[in-house]
């Protein structure tokens, strides 16, 4: 599948905490049908022991999104995004070495990298990545670490970077239009999306206003260069 920025409009982040009783593939086919462009399957909290469960949950989720033509990403799991045919990975900071990920992915599969400084976002550049992903930009309640990023920071993180960034962390319907001004291609979202209620109506809106966000944002786009 070849990636373009748009699908970073309504990034889908997995979380088993808000299952509530249902599979994670019945919630990740809720977003989908609300309009989410892409899906990560993030099991932090799985623990070892369990590739066995992870492996068949990702086949059942790239059965899911190839139905929906979205990509599916495995987080920080090379092994695991591999097996199941994923169309890429996201790899943070304290994961593996984002050249290693790019040589062993390949060129044609998405290679997403978390940058929370500038010049970490001019290394993932040249280490290949296709994406950064950048936050926490509002807070967040799935990483006890992460700590708020400004939208200054946001902005210069967009602005020195090659490939287009997705902004992540405690992003909902509340405060998704602060983004406006930051450059930012979309938003990664948790449990603004798979805590809600109503996650198909919830990832619906989330993406309707980003859709404004981004056409505020065209002619700062239209000087970049797409994927």
């Amino acid at each position: 599948m070849r990636f373009h920025r748009n699908q970073l409009l309504i990034y889908a982040v997995t979380d088993r905490a808000w299952t509530k009783g249902r599979s994670l593939c019945e919630q990740v086919e809720e977003t989908l049908k609300g309009g989410a462009t892409m899906v990560q399957f993030r099991e932090k909290n799985l623990g070892q022991g369990n590739y066995d469960r992870m492996l068949a949950e990702a086949l059942e989720l790239r059965k899911l999104t190839e139905r929906y033509q979205v990509p599916l990403i495995i987080d920080d799991d090379i092994e695991l995004a591999l097996a199941c045919g994923a169309d890429g990975l996201h790899v943070g900071q304290d994961d593996m070495d984002a050249g290693l990920a790019r040589k062993l992915l390949g060129p044609d599969r998405i290679l997403g990298v978390t940058a929370k400084t500038v010049e970490q976002a001019k290394r993932a550049c040249v280490q290949g990545a296709d994406y950064l992903g950048s936050g926490a930009v509002f807070g967040t309640t799935t990483k006890a670490d992460a700590r708020p990023m400004t939208m200054e920071t946001l902005r210069s993180i967009c602005d020195c970077s090659d490939v287009p960034v997705v902004a992540i962390g405690g992003i909902n319907l509340g405060n998704i239009g602060l983004l406006e001004g930051s450059h930012v291609a979309g938003a990664a979202i948790v449990s603004g999306i798979f805590a809600a209620q109503d996650i198909c109506l919830a990832t619906a809106r989330l993406k309707e206003a980003m859709i404004k966000i981004r056409d505020k944002n065209s002619s700062y786009f239209q000087k970049t260069v797409d994927i």
